[in-house]
């Protein structure tokens, strides 16, 4: 089991300075680097206080120099609002400068905000972010790329550097069939989202399985992570706070129905709960270390777990989670 931390990087009511939501994320990283941690997974947000990240590969290169061992994820690059050469440059320097430690998650992306601002057309989205993904891996393994699409067309351009590890680990953020479909369709490992339900993860799981197989692959024990919201605490009831806190602040600042005349997002299903309600009951993980550690082995058996990515809801948690819950794992 491997055990990673979906580092957001919010800034909640605006409260104190913006550097200092970097200042505490590095140090956690730091912490992360010391610990039995496999990796971070920086989460790439823009225009939104949720997570004042708009570069993870800046970002990465930061915790990259304060780190010796500790694998730098991307969850994720969004693929289609980049560039494909850059963001083929910008990982592939990363995975040297890092020396060869870099995870990349790359997705779509689901925010129209974003789309606009950036000048993508939602309706291209998909397809340009699939064409994204196919130049930026032909950059990496040929030697000069040519490449003819709908969105992108290149002749004969040398992309510098190549990454350092020969094969760059990667996966594809993929929340819908249709994300898994393709993924399987390419033999491209999936990251899984933490907002989806703990059935719906295991569905979804069970499916990509089955698409791997009926497109003539194996699953070959290859790492799914699964993000998760996490919250721990001495006591299951101080846990539950934390966890309703946590969820009250999701559904405020970024999943909640009221943001859908936003048009920043898909509508979302509760199974026929209040939104909060819905996170505590079959979202997120909560209790104290030892219950937790506990659900995670069930999880395990249950759902495939292989690769918990964590995004802890309080500093507290993080704690526990570093000192009581991964040495446990």
């Amino acid at each position: 089991m491997k055990i990673g931390v979906l580092q957001f990087f919010a800034w909640p009511g605006r409260h104190g300075p913006l550097e200092e939501v970097y200042a505490r994320a590095l140090e956690r990283i730091e912490i992360m680097d010391r610990g039995g941690f496999d990796a971070v997974w920086l989460a790439e947000h823009h225009f939104t206080t949720f997570s004042v990240c708009p570069s993870v590969h800046m970002l990465g290169v930061m915790a990259a120099a304060r780190t010796k061992r500790l694998r730098i994820g991307t969850a994720v690059s969004l693929a289609a609002l980049y560039h494909p050469l850059r963001l083929a440059e910008e990982v592939a320097l990363l995975d040297v400068l890092s020396g060869g430690r870099v995870n990349w998650g790359a997705g779509r992306g689901f925010a129209l905000s974003e789309f606009a601002a950036f000048g993508v057309p939602p309706q291209e989205s998909a397809e340009r972010f699939r064409e994204a993904v196919e130049i930026v891996l032909q950059c990496w393994t040929q030697e000069r790329l040519t490449f003819k699409g709908t969105h992108f067309d290149f002749e004969d351009i040398e992309v510098l550097p190549k990454p350092l590890q020969p094969t760059l680990p990667t996966w594809m953020a993929a929340t819908s069939e249709t994300a898994i479909d393709w993924a399987a369709s390419r033999v491209l490992s999936i990251l899984m989202d933490p907002h989806a339900s703990m059935a719906d993860i295991g569905r979804k799981r069970r499916y990509y399985t089955t698409k791997l197989q009926e497109a003539g692959f194996a699953d070959n024990g290859r790492d799914i992570p699964m993000a998760r919201l996490i919250a721990l605490a001495p006591t299951k009831s101080e846990a539950e706070e934390i966890a309703r806190r946590g969820a009250q602040w999701v559904v405020d600042a970024y999943a909640g129905p009221q943001h859908a005349h936003k048009k920043s997002m898909q509508p979302r299903t509760y199974d026929g709960k209040e939104p909060v309600q819905h996170y505590l009951d079959s979202v997120i993980i909560h209790g104290t270390p030892q219950s937790v550690v506990e659900q995670i082995h069930r999880l395990r058996e249950e759902i495939g777990l292989n690769y918990l990515m964590c995004a802890p809801l309080s500093r507290s948690t993080f704690k526990l989670l570093a000192d009581e819950v991964v040495p446990r794992i």
